[in-house]
């Protein structure tokens, strides 16, 4: 069973963390949010680009998950259409702009924190500037938004930081004193392995007294992890942080109904395989229970304007499961 008192730490950054940490608020007492922040592409290239400053969009989401102020959560998640401004979420310009005014990337969280009334805190996996590099094969692709549209042929990809970025000590102290840390779905080569590109973070995971639970991708990606088991995902992981490192790993055993995946999911984004004939591939204790959410998520009008997964994790079903996992 987990306490009210338990410290979590959730790992990722996208729309999978999104949906762990607005259900999770609810039940945690003291739960961190420890964010990629390799995203180089959209509205946050851009203000990267032309600003200097760190990528604001992984973090912007993950303080409106943990909002409890619905009229700001929306004006941080709005988007705008037309003009000059077109495709910049206002959230981003927000924490740029808090960026520039203090200084500091991790005093523009907090000032956004008050902003938006948080439950828990949200921390950078690193706070160096850096762009993700990916080697496939001979082919180097530079930047997260030139990865995520590529196609990777080789399962021996390896992604990494350029330059080498180290361990945020605000994320490394929230990791060592977790009584859980939680890996989230999320795309693997551009979401969730650059988290653990991070110098020192596989350290810090391997002397964590915290036991490792990794919820599992509902579908595939398209180009990135076609035909992939479940298991897969494990072994792609562990690559990073380590041969068993992961001591649990949550999957869905409901079905997506036939007419979501027809009507919402991009051709090719198919459900991961869950077949336990491969379990026993990897130490982690496998358990499935129903995790997807049983309604089409609607996007929010006021963060219109980009494509988004709609079929995801119900995060309350991802609570009681993870409630149900003996310590």
């Amino acid at each position: 069973m987990v306490a009210q008192t338990t410290r979590v730490v959730v790992f990722g950054g996208g729309t999978g963390s999104f949906s762990l940490l607005q259900a999770f608020k609810n039940h945690v007492s003291n739960l961190t949010a420890v964010v990629n922040m390799s995203d180089d592409g959209g509205s946050t290239g851009i203000l990267r680009d032309e600003l200097g400053v760190l990528p604001a969009g992984d973090v912007r989401q993950c303080l409106v998950a943990l909002s409890d102020s619905p009229e700001v959560r929306s004006l941080f998640s709005y988007r705008f259409l037309e003009g000059r401004l077109a495709g910049h979420s206002l959230g981003n310009i927000v924490l740029s702009g808090l960026e520039l005014q203090h200084g500091s990337f991790a005093e523009a969280i907090r000032v956004a924190g008050d902003i938006l009334r948080i439950h828990g805190q949200v921390v950078p996996v690193t706070l160096g500037d850096h762009r993700l590099r990916l080697q496939d094969g001979s082919q180097l692709v530079k930047g997260e938004h030139q990865i995520d549209n590529y196609k990777v042929e080789h399962r021996t990809a390896l992604v990494w930081l350029e330059p080498h970025a180290t361990l945020n000590p605000a994320a490394a102290r929230a990791i060592d004193e977790a009584d859980l840390l939680v890996i989230a779905p999320g795309g693997m080569y551009e979401s969730i392995l650059p988290i653990f590109a991070v110098d020192g973070i596989v350290e810090a995971m391997a002397n964590a007294r915290a036991k490792k639970v990794y919820v599992a991708n509902l579908v595939n990606k398209p180009r990135h992890t076609d035909n992939w088991h479940v298991v897969d995902y494990v072994q792609e992981i562990e690559r990073y942080l380590g041969e068993g490192a992961i001591d649990t790993v949550l999957y869905n055993t409901a079905p997506v109904p036939e007419e979501l995946m027809t009507k919402y999911v991009s051709a090719g984004e198919v459900p991961v395989s869950t077949d336990p004939a491969r379990f026993s591939e990897v130490s982690a204790r496998m358990v499935g229970m129903p995790l997807v959410a049983s309604e089409l998520v609607a996007p929010a009008r006021a963060d219109n304007g980009v494509v988004r997964t709609l079929i995801r994790h119900d995060g309350e079903l991802v609570w009681q499961a993870l409630d149900r996992i003996p310590r």
